[in-house]
């Protein structure tokens, strides 16, 4: 067995006792695919390339992207310097977007915007509100799963949901 094909079991294993644990699902760097696993080489080029410091070395040696800080700013500087060929800009850069939780501040009538402020996509939004606070509203069609939004709430009220099963045509 190669050393890739025993780490993509290896990673295979420890996704799914994250997921029988409770712990959320390891997140990979943008524009990439199900076989990273298989195909990185761990040489840590696009962690040292990303800028907002959301790439971190994970479980195995390889890549995954954490929004405790910041988000993604799509920059591309990972997929630049991958020498592996890991990445493709040209599919979609991340299969999740955001989603609010019931303990959003603004949903339980506190004034709270920051989600919005962070959002570059413009994908949330508070349309105003006679009496009351405005309420969020995610455009998922516009959400790019930056993680922005996620770093910023106050309340971790914001999850990363899939989008589900691209159909073939379809853009995103």
């Amino acid at each position: 067995m190669t050393h890739n094909n025993k780490a993509h079991r290896h990673s295979d294993r420890r996704q799914f006792f994250r997921t029988l644990s409770g712990r959320p699902a390891v997140r990979r760097p943008p524009w990439t695919a199900a076989d990273l696993t298989q195909r990185c080489t761990g040489c840590d080029a696009c962690i040292d390339a990303c800028l907002e410091g959301v790439l971190v070395r994970g479980g195995g040696g390889f890549p995954e992207i954490r929004f405790d800080d910041d988000g993604c700013s799509l920059c591309g500087d990972c997929a630049a310097v991958c020498e592996a060929d890991v990445f493709d800009t040209q599919r979609q850069a991340f299969p999740w977007h955001a989603q609010l939780e019931a303990n959003c501040l603004a949903l339980a009538q506190i004034h709270c915007q920051a989600c919005q402020d962070a959002c570059e996509w413009r994908a949330i939004r508070f349309p105003p509100a006679l009496g009351r606070p405005p309420q969020p509203h995610i455009d998922s069609e516009a959400c790019r799963g930056c993680g922005a939004c996620l770093a910023v709430c106050p309340n971790d009220a914001i999850t990363l949901a899939d989008n589900g099963p691209v159909q073939p045509g379809a853009r995103r």
